[in-house]
């Protein structure tokens, strides 16, 4: 059966199930064929692999995780002869060894397909001209947008990072229309090109933001400095890159490309199943991927599952905003905290900006948490940091020391910003 995937089609939920699990039970004996490490872990986990038949099948699967994939380094998941794979990516390697992903010709015309979807559901179209900042060489972000605007049909324009004044010097004299970037970079020109008052002079429309998480505030920001509308993608080196899901012009949740990936979301901790609607970490199963196959991949980002079809129409389900994950985790009196509650908060918070810090240290035993926030212009520091305060008590439920710091004051990134910074192991 093949799913229609036109933009008329209506969302069909009992018709998803239905075409996932046809590709499931297809896909895990080829697994079990074709990739030595799955043969393995299926027979260890004494799962048959024909007789996987149905979704409700898929709690009994062994789950992959980043520590087997970077065990198995350089190429040791590979599931396909060498001569079929035309290109590899990479992790960064920045928290042990770094993961390296082999693709097929299929796989890399895959993945440029759902980056064309991603930029289509954005608005996007062939008349557009697409500024991509992103990393490019192992990184996988530079080349996935650049596949995916020349499969749209619209002009790239592959500057990669950094030189902040060549970018705007670009974006200005080509008329750039779409900013591809991460949030934090995204930030950072918008308040360099107010700061020279260049608005009048760029004629951006889109930006498309990835490669880390960004709250409402940041959202806010960015689009407040340069007049555009903007949407949040996800993805992973290890499934494909970006691309998997994005944020719709409803910005309710982002869809994900369910003919080619299965999500789950999962406890953290027990790693049960949990139903449509709760809050876990996201499991992804690649349904169509030939070089590198992945079953049950616990990616340690927190979000969930949203039920319903989108008031967009997209036929594709939909997850939340990544909340944070597993690793940023940070536990402190009793309480479990993510960055992306920590934004939640900054956006009931009158007079607080976008960017922050979260620092812990530990003295003499006790935890203590400082979170430091720009005030936005005109606002009283210490205003600021009280109604912060009070907002993180209610909202999050712990007391922590809060400072307010003046706009633009703390780091900006080329890249990713840091927001943690845990003291309490130095």
């Amino acid at each position: 059966m093949a799913l229609k995937l036109g933009e008329n089609e209506s969302f069909n939920l009992d018709q998803i199930f239905y075409y996932q699990e046809n590709k499931l039970r297809k896909m895990i004996p080829h697994l079990y064929k074709n990739s030595p490490f799955y043969k393995q872990k299926l027979d260890d986990a004494g799962v048959d692999p024909e007789g996987v038949k149905s979704l409700d099948d898929l709690g009994r699967l062994p789950f992959t995780t980043k520590e087997e994939l970077r065990t198995g380094y350089p190429l040791g998941l590979m599931a396909v002869p060498e001569e079929r794979v035309v290109r590899i990516h990479s992790s960064s390697g920045t928290t042990g060894k770094p993961v390296i992903v082999p693709y097929t010709a299929q796989d890399v015309s895959t993945w440029a397909e759902m980056m064309a979807r991603c930029m289509a559901m954005t608005g996007v179209t062939s008349g557009d001209r697409i500024q991509v900042t992103p990393g490019y060489g192992l990184w996988t972000a530079g080349i996935g947008f650049q596949a995916g605007a020349e499969r749209l049909g619209a002009m790239a324009i592959p500057t990669g990072p950094g030189n902040t004044r060549k970018q705007i010097e670009m974006m200005i004299d080509l008329q750039t229309t779409v900013l591809t970037a991460t949030s934090s970079y995204a930030l950072l020109l918008a308040e360099e090109i107010s700061r020279q008052g260049l608005r009048d002079q760029i004629k951006l429309r889109l930006g498309i933001f990835g490669s880390e998480r960004w709250g409402e505030k940041m959202r806010a920001r960015i689009e407040e400095l340069l007049g555009i509308q903007t949407f949040d993608i996800y993805g992973l080196t290890e499934i494909y890159g970006p691309g998997i899901s994005i944020d719709c012009p409803q910005h309710c949740g982002l869809h994900f490309w369910h003919d080619h990936l299965l999500f789950e979301v999962v406890d953290p901790f027990s790693g049960r199943q949990l139903p449509p609607g709760e809050e876990g970490e996201l499991v992804v199963t690649t349904l169509t991927k030939e070089g590198m196959p992945l079953l049950r991949y616990r990616t340690r980002d927190i979000t969930r599952i949203i039920t319903g079809q989108c008031r967009c129409g997209s036929p594709h389900p939909r997850h939340e905003r990544v909340l944070g994950r597993t690793d940023d985790m940070i536990k402190i009196k009793g309480v479990n905290i993510y960055p992306g509650q920590v934004d939640h908060v900054l956006q009931i918070t009158r007079g607080a900006g976008s960017e922050y810090q979260i620092i812990v240290t530990r003295d003499q035993g006790k935890d203590n948490i400082l979170v430091k926030v720009e005030a936005a212009k005109d606002q009283q520091m210490e205003d600021v940091a009280n109604r912060l305060r009070k907002n993180i008590k209610t909202r999050i439920g712990i007391l922590v020391d809060v400072e307010a710091v003046p706009n633009g004051s703390l780091p900006r990134s080329e890249k990713k910003s840091k927001r943690v910074f845990d003291y309490r192991e130095c």
